[in-house]
């Protein structure tokens, strides 16, 4: 017998490329914070970073100095580090234009019983911060970051709110956001970037057609 849930319950979104359109001003972040180091170090850099979205700047910048630059920084240079990056993306990531469709797909899902939450990389107070400021608090019961990885955030919140995972949705950019899914249970839908998501993965261009992207993953139950 079907026992899967044929209606949603929750939506579990990532933030940065899949409501706001921010991913190539926190790539110019990272250019500019190892602008002093060699050309093959900077592109080793810039490429773990747009590989790995999703995963915290704090892991990105350690995993740089200590692999790449050959010098593991202390935990007391690395949050000065960590803090320089936040001062080079926090106002422009307030700034940026939404992901197509974003704004709208959240709108739609206001007054309903559908919970919607988001779950970042960015350390969760600057989340929160920039969140504020853009005004769109309102339509998350939830918003967490970094340091807590993903998958222990979307366990607590399944266990919290009494959910299935399988009525669930987790919208993402990044292989670190489909690994969460998969790890966790929750179907996936991917937003496009610079990631090449596993074969018969669901990926859109953006948010315009999202719904129809999560009607078709409950409709086929």
């Amino acid at each position: 017998m079907d026992t899967m849930p044929k209606t949603l319950r929750a939506l579990f979104f990532d933030f940065d490329g899949v409501i706001v359109d921010s991913i190539e001003t926190k790539i110019e972040a990272f250019r500019l914070l190892f602008n002093n180091y060699p050309d093959d170090v900077m592109q080793k850099v810039l490429d773990y970073h747009k590989r790995h979205g999703g995963i915290s700047r704090v892991d990105k910048i350690a995993l740089a100095h200590k692999q790449y630059i050959g010098t593991p920084l202390t935990k007391a240079d690395l949050k000065v580090w960590s803090d320089r990056y936040s001062e080079l993306v926090v106002e422009k990531v307030i700034e940026v234009p939404w992901i197509k469709g974003a704004i709208e797909f959240l709108d739609s899902f206001r007054d309903t019983a559908i919970h919607v939450f988001v779950i970042s990389g960015t350390p969760e107070p600057e989340l929160k911060h920039i969140i504020e400021k853009r005004e769109i608090a309102e339509y998350f019961q939830e918003s967490l970051g970094s340091p807590i990885r993903k998958p222990p955030h979307i366990r607590r919140l399944l266990d919290q709110y009494n959910l299935q995972p399988k009525a669930c949705v987790f919208i993402g950019d990044a292989l670190t956001d489909y690994d969460a899914a998969k790890e966790t249970g929750l179907h996936f839908v991917g937003i496009q970037g610079e990631v090449e998501f596993p074969a018969g993965t669901v990926v859109l261009a953006d948010c315009q057609e999202l719904q129809l992207a999560i009607d078709n993953i409950f409709d086929s139950k």
